[in-house]
């Protein structure tokens, strides 16, 4: 275990006033631009109803809500280097409560759509935002318990998201979603707008279009292709076969745009980036430890977004559970990990990343392979307790990820490793849910195929993706020996590479 700094012990640096009460208007903002974000998944099924649409056009509904995320997020970190903290807030809060707004007021699905993605240009804003912002004016040695503060904000908003949603659109239609959300989102840009004063230094280089437009298409078409992943048709055999080729061709596409565009967008960077001017800054990658860092939250997104999006279907489909249930089931999950994350975080700041990390991914990727196990007779109540200590695993890696993975880089790159923070919790949640759902479909069609029931092949399916799940989860029980806690440095000091 490592020594305790006993200067750092001795003498803990606080915030000033100005600086806390900026921190926690970007942690409301944030907070209430997730929980619009996870009540979408329960009001589809009104939706289609509601609007006589189909099941493929009302997911596009929350398609088009990650790929705008995936296209705006990378540009981030250049627009928070050029731009003041105020300017980005007010445009972050503005353009999500206008959608909200739409959304409210959408007489049908294609201005509903155009909502949704004008909220996700604010949200993807104010992640990155409140990474930045807390990075520049939080003292290196608290960081860790401020970024538990954030952990709070990414695990209560989705636990809280789908709840409300189910409790709203049992009594209203299904517009009262976003006319809940307004009303916060409108003070939350008034009090901003007010309070929220500049903090660091902006830069004046100017924005290249190519850069932009390869980001859009290398981003978008990754998250566009693997949202494609598993989206087989149903119905007859030959309707069947042809849209599983509409889809196959759609994903290679998607995916072979994504690839290329990716490639020619990271060579424009290793360009400009010689005069300051990339849009995303890739010499972060030049910290092993940021690297590293980055790596590990890829596969925890993945196993994180993957599970609270298959078990919720399968206690639904195997288990035939109601909504009420299942939303039950995985509460307590999230509200452990979002409590235990000031704790995690102070742990950190007193021992380093090594006392979390390394729990943290032995729990996660035994809690996979435990799930291996699920069956259809699997008890309810055991279900909630696993998805419960497989949350807190995740809560022990999040907080010390955040932190290390920042705090690794210079602090002009900060901005700039918070776009990549983004980014791949983004490319990696979506790659997480549909790698989970295509072997989840796969493995459950060949067990109807050979003659199991819907519900046992079901089950089968849920089985194989967590199979696949637990195998990918195997390189944390490495990468948790090798990150560790960047040396505290003065504020604005150069941090080593």
């Amino acid at each position: 275990m490592p020594a305790v700094n006993p200067a750092a012990a001795a003498t803990v640096p606080t915030l000033g006033r100005e600086e806390s009460r900026v921190i926690w208007l970007l942690l409301a903002a944030a907070f209430v631009a997730i929980l619009n974000e996870t009540t979408m998944g329960v009001a589809i099924p009104h939706l289609i109803d509601d609007l006589g649409i189909t099941a493929l056009a009302a997911q596009w509904l929350t398609t088009a809500f990650m790929l705008t995320m995936a296209v705006v997020i990378p540009i981030t970190g250049f627009l928070l280097r050029r731009f003041t903290t105020r300017t980005m807030y007010v445009a972050a809060m503005g353009l999500f409560s206008a959608g909200t707004l739409v959304a409210f007021l959408a007489p049908g699905f294609p201005v509903l759509l155009v909502a949704r993605i004008v909220q996700a240009s604010g949200t993807a804003i104010m992640m990155p935002l409140l990474m930045t912002t807390l990075m520049t004016v939080v003292p290196a040695a608290i960081r860790g318990r401020m970024m538990g503060r954030v952990s709070i904000v990414m695990s209560l908003a989705p636990a809280i998201g789908p709840t409300l949603a189910g409790a709203l659109l049992g009594a209203f239609e299904w517009r009262w979603i976003f006319g809940v959300v307004l009303p916060i989102a409108v003070v939350a840009l008034v009090v901003g707008a007010r309070w929220i004063h500049n903090l660091g230094e902006t830069t004046r280089a100017p924005i290249d279009v190519l850069s932009v437009i390869l980001s859009a298409l290398g981003f978008g078409g990754l998250v566009f292709g693997l949202s494609q992943l598993g989206g087989g048709g149903h119905g007859t055999s030959a309707e069947a076969a042809a849209a599983t080729a509409t889809s196959n061709a759609t994903l290679v596409a998607a995916l072979a745009v994504g690839v290329i565009s990716l490639g020619l967008f990271g060579w424009r960077q290793v360009l400009l980036q010689r005069k300051d001017d990339a849009l995303l800054d890739l010499r972060v990658f030049r910290s092993a430890n940021f690297s590293l860092s980055i790596a590990q939250m890829a596969i925890m997104s993945m196993a994180f977004f993957g599970a609270i999006t298959v078990v919720p279907l399968y206690l639904q489909r195997v288990l035939e559970v109601n909504p009420l249930v299942t939303g039950l089931v995985v509460l307590p999950g999230a509200l452990a990990m979002g409590l235990a994350g000031p704790v995690i975080g102070r742990i950190y700041d007193r021992w380093g990343t090594t006392v979390l990390l390394v729990p943290g991914a032995v729990i996660t990727t035994a809690m996979l392979w435990f799930y291996t196990t699920f069956t259809a007779h699997t008890p309810v109540l055991l279900i909630a307790v696993a998805q419960t200590v497989l949350s807190f695993g995740l809560a022990l890696s999040f907080t010390p990820l955040f932190t290390a993975s920042l705090g690794s880089l210079q602090p002009r790159f900060y901005s700039y490793g918070s776009a990549v923070l983004g980014t791949v919790q983004q490319v990696a949640g979506a790659a997480g849910i549909a790698l989970m759902f295509g072997v989840m479909s796969a493995a459950s069609a060949a067990a109807a195929a050979g003659g199991a029931g819907e519900i046992a092949a079901e089950a089968a399916g849920t089985q194989a993706a967590f199979f696949v799940a637990a195998i990918l989860a195997l390189p944390l029980l490495v990468g948790a020996f090798l990150i560790r806690k960047p040396a505290d440095q003065p504020m604005g000091a150069p941090v080593a590479h």
